[in-house]
């Protein structure tokens, strides 16, 4: 079936209470409609202010976060930057999780490596037809744009004529920004 794996994480998290997406390969092919390549994992974000909300929820899980490249246990400290990956094991039945921590200051999304690029909450995600939210294409290729590999770019060259004037814009004056010589800047 389509996109299992996203359907089995919103059951997951269903009674999560605070805002969740689908971050990564996964959120282009939902963004998109269809599955345009193979995902080797599944990860989804959270915004920051809300990680021990997460931890709670996730009671049967074992948690680690990613410091210098390596994983270490996380206990209960409210985890700062750089620190932004946490790996999650279901102590069940062994499902694995990746959460991805995204920063946020009042009513605006920060990217983590520049918190000068902006947007506006709202904007940061939406939703499938079915009730699965997703980090919007435009910010999943900024984060992609740091060590392009053949998948991001093959992400990139899946969304980037389905992507609005808005998004279009966004994406290009972010990466203008943080990434100035990006060859994706001539595509946009």
């Amino acid at each position: 079936m389509a996109f299992e794996p996203c359907r089995r994480i919103a059951v997951l998290m269903s009674g999560f209470q605070q805002p969740w997406f689908i971050a990564g390969g996964w959120a282009i092919d939902l963004f998109v409609g269809r599955e345009t390549r193979p995902h080797d994992d599944i990860e989804i974000a959270v915004f920051r202010k809300d990680q021990l909300k997460l931890k709670e929820y996730l009671k049967g899980w074992a948690f680690q976060k990613v410091m210098n490249h390596a994983l270490q246990p996380w206990e209960n400290e409210v985890l700062e930057l750089p620190v932004h990956e946490l790996h999650a094991r279901n102590l069940e039945n062994g499902d694995r999780l990746e959460i991805l921590l995204n920063e946020s200051e009042g009513d605006e999304w920060r990217f983590r490596r520049d918190v000068t690029i902006t947007r506006p909450l709202p904007s940061v995600w939406s939703s499938t037809q079915t009730g699965i939210p997703f980090l919007n294409p435009e910010i999943v290729l900024l984060y992609k744009a740091k060590r392009t590999r053949d998948k991001d770019h093959h992400d990139f060259m899946t969304v980037k004529d389905r992507l609005d004037r808005t998004q279009r814009e966004w994406l290009r004056q972010a990466l203008k920004r943080h990434t100035p010589n990006h060859p994706w800047l001539k595509q946009l």
